[in-house]
């Protein structure tokens, strides 16, 4: 299928052809008819994103604080690989469409395949033949309005939530500020409620637009004289402002102020500045209301992602429910889309119209510019062949299929795979198949997918590698290994009890390798720990310290479903280093954690564990999300037999004997590069997994065990039976 991308490096646009999406649950795959250009949002997305990297810095000063601390705890070399692989990838554009529903994930009843819907939200409803969006981001279309004109649903949403953060009363009067697309839409809703209208613009065209649509009053800034026309119309002032003005300036933040009455609301939806001068705020107590987006819900992976609605008695409007409003606005012909439609470009000839929207070199006048989807292809192709197809299976040479593209791949794994001799990679899946095809055209892969099940089913692919969201790890291990496949899973392996059994299951009866992405271990300063203490000839004391650092609580990574929290996707990490230094196996694990408030103190961020092995030693990991950024995350520390050992965030480590102690440059390896070296050998020389499989199992287990016990506030014991495993053997 065909999608718009645009390369978030250079800013370069291009139409490219990438797997449709696959439906999952609780979400519709739509057939684009049309979608709609935004003149004020993806002009600035287009426009940051053509900038160097100095205006790239001047424009996020934040990003440029999370890269210098990031340059602090993970070293020059490994940022630059990651910052680099965040802005060299291709990214959709658009967030508003209409069309039809071709198929529909479980969970979904409000809509069937063959509804005409209107679809919203940035990376869903993009410009791209067809696209996957979430069931509270559809909306079907009332009898009567054309996908043409219900494409403009997100935008219709978005007005509408600035007249409803607005709060007006039957008979008050509005003036909107700003009178492009988002004011004129903003203007007629407002007028198919009966408020009396203000609407004022410098530019005049515009300022006759809106006249055009029957309001009261009307003004072009630094032409007329505005205070005196508001004085016509609302004598007292005027009782609230709709700002859809964009400007980096604050003027229309003044203009409101001075056209409003006493205690008036001022809503602002447009992206202006937002100095307030206190001389005319301050005096009349006036109010400011910012205006976020489509409505409650946005921005809320529970809702937008997970389909989980507001209850209608406590949020009576939504994103969603501001669309339908809209919508029915159109419906009823009190809302006229056809009047601002002055562009229309098929898909094939995307980039004219971003040339239009963003350069206009020759200063031609627009206003609502939509993309046409004229084809209609029948059949959705979720895999795109990059190259001729080989002969057999390439002798000689280990075949790798990655499942999931996000930055670590394309930082870590990918360029760790590309120095080992006799490895390619064959294909990349993604679910939304853009980034698989971007990924995959960057490292020469034959083929890119949506769906990760082509690449289970390939016989051509050795090595599946999942490297996804932390929830489709465990599915997908257990179906590779079912397929005869070696797998490595970057972690955590699961997130719960149940698939835990059922890949131990799998990993039993299949001829495949299983691996987790535990790198630690194969730092080259952990080996010589390890190595140090091998004859100590005492039990162990381990001590981990975790200086993780806070992530918001909207984190995709908190989500329970999705990331399954940082014990299990971080954590683990710390669980399996702690087991590989002692030798031996867990046996009891207790956890505690601090008192949450909801918004610094997370549940999962602050946590003290501490775990018994077999053979006496002893582990302690204390992980916290409260600590210094200029702190260096990680710090381990070793005791036993009459030696100690420290490692400091892999950059030093220091081995202390009875009578000398010897300092190590640890040159920040965390062991990535040797553990992907350990699996290629061990696959290609027959070998057994570079990490047992019952450690594998005993990592992830200890680690569900801490969750288990923080809930409880009880150690637990940790026992094998609890899974259905294989035979192992105990000197493994």
């Amino acid at each position: 299928m065909k999608q718009l991308l645009q390369n978030q490096k250079s800013g370069k646009l291009r139409i490219e052809d990438v797997p449709a999406p696959v439906a999952r649950p609780g979400g519709v795959i739509v057939r684009n008819d049309y979608s709609v250009v935004s003149a004020g949002t993806e002009r600035a997305t287009v426009g940051f994103a053509r900038q160097g990297m100095i205006g790239k810095a001047r424009a996020r000063p934040d990003l440029v604080r999370q890269v210098l601390k990031r340059v602090r705890t993970d070293g020059l070399r490994s940022t630059y690989r990651s910052v680099m692989s965040r802005l060299d990838l291709d990214t959709p554009l658009g967030y508003s469409t209409a069309g039809e529903v071709v198929e529909i994930g479980a969970g979904v009843d409000a809509v069937s395949p063959g509804d005409m819907v209107a679809c919203a939200g940035a990376g869903y409803a993009s410009h791209a033949e067809v696209i996957y969006v979430p069931r509270n981001l559809v909306v079907k279309l009332p009898q009567g309005v054309s996908t043409r004109d219900g494409s403009f649903a997100t935008i219709g949403a978005i007005a509408m939530q600035g007249v409803r953060r607005a709060e007006l009363t039957p008979g008050e009067t509005v003036v909107v500020i700003g009178l492009g697309l988002l004011g004129q839409i903003t203007v007629q809703i407002l007028r198919a409620y009966g408020f009396p209208i203000m609407g004022v613009d410098i530019d005049a065209e515009k300022v006759e637009m809106a006249g055009s649509r029957g309001i009261e009053a009307a003004g072009v800034i630094g032409r007329d004289d505005l205070e005196q026309i508001a004085y016509r119309l609302a004598p007292e002032g005027i009782d609230a402002a709709i700002i859809t003005a964009a400007t980096k300036t604050s003027e229309p933040i003044t203009l409101a102020g001075g056209l409003l009455r006493e205690r008036g609301r001022v809503s602002v939806v447009g992206d202006v500045g937002l100095d307030v001068p206190r001389r005319i705020y301050y005096p009349k107590e006036l109010d400011v209301r910012i205006s976020r987006s489509y409505g409650p819900g946005r921005y809320d992976p529970s809702y937008e992602e997970h389909g989980i609605d507001y209850p209608f008695p406590y949020a009576r409007w939504t994103e969603q429910r501001n669309m339908a409003e809209f919508l029915r606005l159109v419906g009823t012909g009190r809302v006229d889309i056809s009047a601002l439609v002055t562009h229309t470009f098929t898909v094939d000839n995307a980039t004219d119209a971003y040339r239009l929207v963003v350069d206009n070199p020759d200063g031609e006048r627009f206003l609502g510019v939509v993309l046409e989807y004229p084809e209609r292809p029948e059949h959705l192709a979720r895999r795109v062949d990059l190259r001729p197809r080989a002969n057999g299976k390439h002798t000689g040479v280990l075949n790798i299929g990655l499942i999931g593209v996000g930055n670590f791949a394309r930082s870590t794994i990918l360029p760790a795979l590309g120095n080992l001799p006799g490895t390619r990679l064959r294909a990349t899946a993604s679910a939304g198949g853009a980034s698989a095809r971007d990924v995959a055209d960057r490292f020469n892969a034959d083929y890119a997918t949506s769906d990760y099940k082509e690449i289970l089913d390939d016989p051509e692919i050795d090595l599946v590698i999942s490297a996804g969201r932390h929830n489709l790890n465990g599915e997908v291990a257990a179906a590779a290994l079912r397929a005869g496949k070696h797998v490595l899973v970057e972690k955590p392996l699961a997130l719960s009890f149940e698939r835990l059994a059922d890949i131990a299951d799998a990993a039993d009866s299949s001829p495949g390798l299983l691996m987790v992405g535990f790198n630690r271990r194969f730092a080259p300063a952990v080996v010589a720990i390890k190595d140090f203490f091998n004859d100590a000839g005492t039990p162990l004391m381990l001590h981990q310290r975790v200086n993780a650092g806070f992530i918001p609580p909207d984190s995709w990574v908190h989500d329970p479903v999705e990331g399954g929290g940082r014990i299990l996707g971080e954590a683990c990490h710390f669980v399996d280093l702690l087991q590989y230094l002692a030798g031996s196996v867990p046996t009891r694990v207790h956890a505690t954690r601090l008192p949450t408030d909801g918004s610094r103190v997370l549940p999962d961020d602050n946590v003290l564990i501490t775990i018994d092995f077999a053979d006496g030693s002893r582990g302690s990991i204390a992980y916290s999300a409260l600590g210094a950024n200029s702190q260096p995350k990680e710090y381990l520390e070793v005791m036993g037999g009459g030696r100690s050992a420290s490692l400091d965030d892999y950059r030093r480590y220091e081995l202390f004997g009875e009578k000398s102690s010897k300092v190590f440059n640890g040159r920040g390896d965390k062991g990535h590069r040797a553990e992907f070296a350990a699996m290629v050998r061990a696959i290609t020389e027959g070998e057994q997994s570079p990490i047992p499989l019952e450690q594998l199992l005993l990592t992830s287990l200890v680690t569900l065990l801490v969750e288990e016990s923080l809930r409880s506030s009880q150690p637990m014991e940790v026992n094998l039976d609890r899974l259905t495993l294989p035979d192992t053997d105990p000197a493994s």
